[in-house]
């Protein structure tokens, strides 16, 4: 169970690094634009922050892929050790790791489009309070409009 949270929280670190580098390239974009093309620009450009923790703690989707999760880790477990018990070391050791691919195929499979699914929400909260900027609340030190509690609204819509 510890070795699927790892996962599951290097998974959510690469989805707010993503996010943090993609709001910083939009933002740079944006000021790069405001230069070019007056200040009016850069002024009128609003910034949202979203505490994605937050917003995936209280998605029933990923308390439902995480029950599903739990139950392929036993399920492979269970696999793993039934016919595992007459291979030698090397076969132990391949069969586990292909055991390990499945697992890895299966929490891709049921993680990503949650991961999609809250960033559309994001998008559509940020375009309807006309956002053009939406950075991860943990990179954000001071400023920017929190909209964590609209996409979680919209969410369990």
């Amino acid at each position: 169970m510890i070795k699927l949270e790892k996962k599951h929280i290097k998974i959510f670190s690469v989805v707010i690094a993503a996010v943090f580098v993609g709001s910083v390239v939009a933002l740079a974009l944006t000021q790069m634009g405001g230069l070019t093309g007056g200040t009016a620009s850069a002024a009128s450009s609003s910034i949202g922050v979203v505490d994605f923790a937050q917003v995936m703690r209280q998605s029933t989707d990923l308390q439902d892929a995480n029950t599903k999760m739990q139950l392929a880790v036993e399920e492979a477990r269970q696999d793993f050790e039934s016919k595992s018990a007459g291979m030698s070391d090397e076969e132990k050791q391949n069969y586990y790791q292909q055991s390990q691919e499945k697992l890895a195929r299966k929490q891709q499979e049921l993680f990503e489009p949650i991961q999609k699914k809250v960033e559309g929400e994001v998008k559509a909260v940020a375009e309807a309070k006309g956002l053009s900027v939406v950075i991860a609340k943990e990179a954000v030190v001071y400023g920017g409009q929190d909209i964590t509690q609209d996409v979680i609204r919209k969410m369990a819509k």
